[in-house]
């Protein structure tokens, strides 16, 4: 069943306008419009408007992060390993003193 959008296209775009403004977005323009002096990159602008760190290597922190995923998976097996090591050793240690 498919959802049919039976509103105008003014709807749509007055919906979208109130959606940017909520957002904050019509705010950091007309901040960009009102700049004395226009910033050389207006993107630039906008991402320290909303407070995006300035000067980050997103590339490295995504390998990192891939890298970081991979060290937990292996930190989470040799945890696993350990506990089942462990309960075999309560399991021996309950035996002899059974």
């Amino acid at each position: 069943m498919q959802y049919v959008d039976d509103r105008t296209p003014e709807e749509k775009k007055e919906e979208y306008r109130k959606y940017l403004e909520k957002a904050g977005v019509v705010e950091v323009l007309v901040g960009l419009y009102e700049e004395p002096e226009r910033p050389p990159n207006a993107i630039e602008y906008i991402k320290r408007y909303f407070g995006a760190p300035h000067g980050v290597d997103v590339e490295a922190l995504r390998q990192e992060n891939t890298e970081l995923q991979e060290d937990n998976a292996e930190l989470k097996k040799i945890i696993e390993q350990l506990a089942k090591s462990n309960q075999e050793l309560k399991d021996q240690l309950a035996e002899y003193e059974g």
